[in-house]
């Protein structure tokens, strides 16, 4: 079966078996491309028509205790320039966003162990408190079951854990010693039984990815069903083992980002910065090919140059979350808008 034969078949069933995705990503080619970008374009704007949700992203440390190979805040990198924001600068930044027209506020940091749950907590608790009428959405990495719990019972209502691969070997040669992929799997389990709304996702041609992982990733997506799905290319950093490894291919991330909407027509699914970052127009170039998240930057501007996880990562024009307006007329432009909401998944939530 040719490959646009079998994009016909993802659009109408919403899933086809893994050689027949295999296929469809190793003989991809610009008319099936296109029509994938169509139909991933088509069933978002039926499922949350032309709306295009935004999140607070504030990045609120970059001490971390592991030592992923690809990332620029490993604990191994001594050029690093380490910060953690306080409590009123965490509570500052969620102030400028509400007055914005932010709904959801994502604290993200590495697993950086000075955040104990009585602290995360305690911030949990107060935003919640200030904005009831907000998400607090948190991706702070592996934690224990318990964690999760007194987490969730502070009022956050979604965690994003990208696996970042499917594959055991994969996961290996991306991660040192001691990290298990068996471990992440289990987290993102936990986190669905306690009722968060989870975001998992992968980095597209990350070292060692193969087009079979690839597969690994979309099945493990499709199964797992989580509300969220954050992808974006790889791109090196140059303090980290893979500082001479190619990028990850734009192409080949807007391509998955229609698979995957068709594969999850109900899923959130961001056009990351690491997608502006590699291509002119990314952010609305992932719009196009089904995306209706956007997550621009409320972290105060000093921490947006410290929170590197790889190299030239945008922080400013329409990525920062001052110039929303900006990010208005962009998309407005290409026919979306973007809504004063909390923007929840329409997958359930167990």
């Amino acid at each position: 079966m040719n490959t646009l034969a079998l994009a016909e078949r993802l659009a109408e069933e919403h899933d086809l078996e893994d050689g027949e995705l295999l296929q469809l990503l190793e003989r991809r080619d610009p008319e099936t491309g296109e029509y994938l970008r169509r139909q991933a374009q088509t069933t978002a704007r039926a499922q949350y028509g032309n709306q295009v949700y935004i999140r607070g992203l504030i990045e609120f440390t970059n001490y971390c205790k592991n030592d992923c190979y690809y990332c620029g805040i490993r604990k191994s990198n001594q050029r690093a320039r380490r910060y953690r924001l306080t409590a009123g600068e965490i509570l500052a930044c969620c102030d400028m966003g509400y007055a914005l027209g932010f709904r959801t506020f994502v604290l993200q940091g590495g697993e950086d162990p000075w955040f104990t749950d009585g602290r995360l907590c305690a911030l949990v608790s107060d935003i919640r408190e200030r904005y009831p009428d907000c998400a607090v959405t948190l991706s702070v990495g592996e934690r224990s079951r318990e964690s999760y719990r007194l987490l969730k019972e502070a009022g956050a209502q979604r965690y994003l854990l990208r696996h970042e691969t499917a594959t055991e070997r994969h996961y290996r040669q991306l991660h040192p010693p001691g990290m298990e992929l068996s471990r992440r799997m289990a987290c993102l389990h936990t986190l669905r039984e306690l009722g968060y709304q989870v975001g998992a996702g992968f980095m597209v041609g990350s070292p060692g990815q193969s087009p079979e992982d690839l597969v690994r990733d979309l099945r493990f997506l499709k199964e797992f069903r989580p509300h969220m799905v954050g992808i974006g290319p790889f791109l090196r950093q140059q303090d980290t083992p893979f500082r001479d490894c190619p990028n990850g291919s734009g192409e080949l991330t807007l391509f998955l980002l229609s698979v995957i909407r068709l594969l999850l027509p109900e899923t959130l699914l961001p056009a990351t910065t690491a997608l502006g970052t590699l291509l002119p127009d990314g952010r609305e170039a992932g719009i196009l090919h089904g995306a209706n998240v956007v997550m621009p930057n409320l972290s105060p501007e000093d921490a947006r140059g410290k929170y590197l996880l790889y190299d030239n990562k945008l922080a400013s024009g329409a990525e920062a979350a001052e110039c929303l307006e900006q990010l208005r007329e962009s998309l407005g432009k290409i026919g979306y808008e973007i809504p004063v909401s909390r923007g929840d998944s329409r997958i359930e939530t167990a």
